[in-house]
């Protein structure tokens, strides 16, 4: 098992074209493996507009072209891809999905987001579940630098999700999302950061660049945290390309240094494995 891998976090702007996003995000990917990537992360709906209207037009594109498209980038660039998310439909339901590649190209996960984006605050009111039905599976798959998990933006203000992912071995947790102005510059970093420092892994977090004067400006940041909670990358708002050099080794390191994650109180509380 291999203990260090360069990552890059794609924070691309969603286009109101989708081949205009997808030619975009064909450019990213290859100027990441150029540049050593081996894995690499896109946002959540990044060839999707993040707003209702959308997101059943979109929808009835048909996601499997993009599935096929994320499949090939992956192969022909020989980089392993989170392809941040889509809308995926089966049936009459429509589902807010990432899609997981190896660097053959083989579909290794599908991470459906389960919990949906419902909110109403001051400044933002918003309803996913208007159009997306939720997903019912925690995901997490092998690489060969391990396990890694994946969930989607809101689900990560689910503490419970992401210990349960820790408790099936992931070591790096991967989020496409698009937090908002409203509460981006208030959660998004410190919900992360925890996230990374409840379970001792490493948490990369893709969002979206911000699209200034579109109807849901998403706040970007895209970061990648480690296990102490020590930020070692980060971005702004603008659309660029963040990298990461992991060393697995120091999940381990932590773990032994501030052993929270081995000394859960299992005889008291647990979160299903």
């Amino acid at each position: 098992m291999k203990d260090k891998l360069k990552l890059a976090v794609i924070q691309l702007r969603t286009e109101l074209d989708r081949d205009e996003t997808m030619k975009k995000a064909a450019r990213m990917l290859r100027e990441a493996a150029e540049n050593g990537a081996e894995m690499a992360v896109l946002p959540e709906m990044f060839n999707c507009p993040y707003a209702g209207r959308y997101f059943r037009g979109f929808a009835a594109l048909g996601h499997e072209d993009t599935v096929a498209a994320l499949s090939a980038l992956a192969r022909e660039n020989r980089i392993w891809l989170a392809g941040g998310s889509v809308p995926e439909r089966e049936g009459e339901k429509l589902y807010n999905t990432c899609f997981v590649f190896n660097d053959a190209g083989e579909q290794v996960a599908r991470h459906r987001k389960i919990h949906l984006f419902d909110i109403d605050a001051p400044g933002m009111r918003f309803r996913e579940s208007n159009t997306f039905s939720p997903g019912e599976e925690i995901t997490v798959f092998d690489t060969p630098w391990g396990k890694m998990g994946a969930a989607i933006c809101f689900d990560v203000r689910f503490p419970e999700l992401f210990r349960a992912m820790a408790k099936r071995g992931a070591r790096l947790i991967l989020l496409p999302a698009q937090f908002n102005m409203t509460t981006g510059p208030i959660h998004w970093e410190s919900t992360l950061r925890i996230r990374a420092v409840d379970n001792e892994v490493f948490l990369a977090a893709a969002s979206a660049a911000r699209y200034e004067g579109f109807s849901y400006e998403c706040w970007g940041h895209s970061l990648v945290s480690d296990p102490w909670g020590t930020l070692i990358a980060a971005a702004d708002e603008k659309e660029q390309i963040l990298y990461a050099d992991l060393d697995f080794a120091r999940v381990e390191e932590v773990r032994r240094q501030l052993p929270t994650f081995l000394h859960l109180r299992e005889d008291v509380y647990e979160v299903a494995k």
